[in-house]
């Protein structure tokens, strides 16, 4: 540790010796009562995306990692298309989705992300996708992508090509909390958006800090010994991430208070996110 209460660059957690990430999750991880549904996954990806479609398939989030709790984590999959997907690949993984969420009561929603192979590997994803598949993802099927990118550290590059967008999300942020009339609406809503300001707030600070982690708890820890006078709001934002419905009130005061506070911020230390083409 160094005299600021963090790990000294390279040393950290989650980095090997070289100070490099070590990839997040394994298959070997997978909690027991999670086998039947990322089994569940495979063959329905099978069924809707035939290899000439599906490159790859990934798993990331707390189910590769171990960490996920029956009835409250959800399944996050991401799949690498042949190109970029269409209207009826988006359809198949609509399918996908609704088929495991009716079949699986231990998942609180499945959901899969889908992207071209060319932009995974694309310069201008270099350290935002490309980062994600090679550093967290746990590969499920097909050849694996992280092979054909590069090795990774906790540098400030890396933090402005992840997060780096916060300030632009936020008026859509607002618009749609405005929107939200039910309370089904605000629960998720709630939850996307604390999980998004914690792992903002932690990759504002994880250069200085030196390590990697994607525990919310951990993760806003090590954002409140630099910045101590935000450290309850984003505790609070973790705790609002694993149980939103419990902080009916909390999505309002995250985006008028936190969110403005951290883009602001974040656009100080790191800059902003490098425009992306657009999709055609």
């Amino acid at each position: 540790m160094n005299g600021n209460g963090g790990t000294r660059a390279g040393t950290g957690p989650g980095l090997d010796r070289d100070g490099c990430f070590v990839r997040e999750g394994a298959l070997s991880r997978v909690p027991a009562p999670f086998a039947p549904v990322v089994a569940d996954l495979s063959a329905r990806l099978t069924d809707h995306f035939g290899p000439d479609r599906l490159h790859s398939s990934y798993l990331y989030g707390s189910i590769p990692r171990g960490t996920a709790v029956p009835g409250v984590s959800d399944l996050d999959a991401l799949l690498a298309l042949r190109d970029e997907p269409t209207d009826a690949d988006r359809a198949a993984a609509r399918t996908v989705e609704e088929g495991l969420n009716a079949a699986h009561g231990q998942i609180d929603g499945a959901g899969l992300l889908l992207f071209g192979v060319d932009r995974l590997l694309s310069e201008a994803e270099r350290h935002d996708l490309g980062w994600f598949v090679a550093c967290l993802c746990t590969p499920l099927s097909g050849p694996d992508l992280a092979v054909r990118l590069p090795r990774y550290r906790p540098t400030s590059l890396l933090a402005r090509e992840t997060n780096g967008d916060l300030f632009a999300s936020l008026p859509d942020l607002r618009d749609r909390a405005a929107a939200a009339t039910t309370e089904a609406e605000r629960i998720r809503l709630t939850r996307g958006v604390a999980r998004r300001l914690v792992r903002t707030g932690f990759t504002l600070v994880m250069p200085r800090w030196g390590g990697w982690t994607s525990d919310l708890d951990q993760s806003a820890k090590v954002f409140g010994h630099y910045y101590p006078a935000h450290a309850e709001q984003m505790r609070a934002a973790a705790r609002a991430a694993r149980t939103p419905a419990a902080y009916p009130e909390l999505l309002d005061e995250l985006l008028a208070v936190l969110a403005p506070w951290l883009a602001d911020e974040y656009l100080a230390v790191h800059g902003a996110k490098a425009p992306r083409p657009q999709p055609r």
